[in-house]
């Protein structure tokens, strides 16, 4: 189990400590059940009363809420506790690696290159030409495509699929169940019959990024799809063929972003939000969870269109009332029909 003193974490977080600096931390834990030898933090004022009943050993806060701060406990003063929160989190983190070493159950064909410190999983396959960075490492059940590349340092939990030619960059994840290179949804219709059309593109995925479980990223039609770097995707996702996804873009889960969508740096998406195809998203833009965007973003700010949940009682009152709109739209027009003619006449008058 890994073990820092509050010095050696105040480096890390670029920290102001104050109480022991010797103070050992071997885990993280939230401010109402955090025990000896164990860190929390403050990022939210509406939980500061928690920060006076601590049992922490240390506390990641603001200078605004050192004050507040229990007797006897230790604490680290930076700018973001939840970024440091993060940062120290990476630095305790137990979670197992996805693979040790090369399984022998492993399937490796001969002309793939491993680099150095690669580790595959069991029954893990990976095929003709793939190539695997340093470090890299091949969860059980993976398969690893034709010629796809998978970036230094990049973790593939268990089952997992890269098909052909798509290349994930340095120090991704990509969870369990993920396909990333399947082909895009491309048909032509002769006559009622559907014909396909072969994907020829692929996928390129950029550094640092992570993909969650169950997300599928289709190849490109003739071009590549591609996403940025730092671009997280949750689970469940669909992104569809020739996407591109700017820099540090975040969308969570459920998503659906239609093909040939460009999403700008910097965006937030939220959970089972659809957005059509053949559209730009600008930089910037933030879409609430279950929106519906049908036309392109061009100035960043905040969209909504999901209805929020009500009473089924009022839900159906307002689903009447909405049937009706029609009829009322044509009421209020025929009545300013009315008043146009009225005040025409008193015009004329005058």
């Amino acid at each position: 189990m890994a073990s820092y003193t509050l010095t050696e974490l105040a480096e890390q977080v670029d920290a102001q400590l104050i109480g022991d600096a010797a103070c050992s931390i071997v885990s993280i834990a939230t401010l109402e059940n955090a025990g000896s030898g164990q860190i929390s933090f403050l990022s939210n004022s509406k939980y500061r009363k928690f920060l006076t009943e601590t049992s922490a050993s240390a506390v990641l806060i603001t200078a605004d809420d050192a004050p507040f701060l229990a007797p006897g406990v230790n604490a680290l003063v930076v700018k973001d506790p939840y970024v440091a929160f993060a940062r120290v989190a990476q630095l305790l983190d137990s979670t197992p690696t996805a693979a040790k070493g090369i399984h022998p159950t492993a399937v490796i064909d001969a002309s793939a290159t491993l680099g150095i410190g690669v580790s595959v999983g069991a029954n893990a396959i990976i095929a003709a030409g793939a190539v695997i960075g340093d470090a890299a490492q091949i969860g059980a059940g993976c398969f690893i495509g034709e010629q796809a590349i998978i970036g230094d340092g990049s973790r593939l939990w268990a089952n997992v699929t890269v098909y052909h030619r798509v290349n994930i960059g340095k120090r991704c994840i990509v969870h369990s169940g993920a396909v990333v290179g399947a082909d895009g949804f491309g048909f032509a219709n002769e006559r009622g019959n559907w014909v396909k059309i072969p994907q020829t593109g692929t996928v390129t995925i950029g550094d640092d990024c992570e993909i969650g479980a169950n997300a599928t990223i289709d190849r490109g039609a003739i071009e590549d799809t591609v996403i940025g770097n730092n671009v997280i995707i949750d689970n469940q996702c669909q992104i569809a063929h020739n996407v591109r996804i700017g820099d540090h873009t975040a969308i969570a889960g459920c998503t659906v972003v239609a093909g040939s969508t460009k999403i700008g740096r910097y965006c937030i998406i939220g959970g089972a939000a659809v957005l059509n195809g053949h559209i730009e998203i600008c930089d910037g833009a933030h879409i609430s969870g279950m929106a519906m965007v049908m036309k392109p973003i061009t100035e960043k700010g905040v969209y909504t269109s999901g209805i929020p949940a009500t009473t089924n009682a009022e839900w159906r009152k307002n689903t009447v009332k909405l049937r009706q709109i029609d009829q009322l739209y044509q009421r209020v027009k025929q009545l300013e029909n009315q008043l146009a003619t009225v005040q025409k006449a008193q015009d004329a008058d005058h």
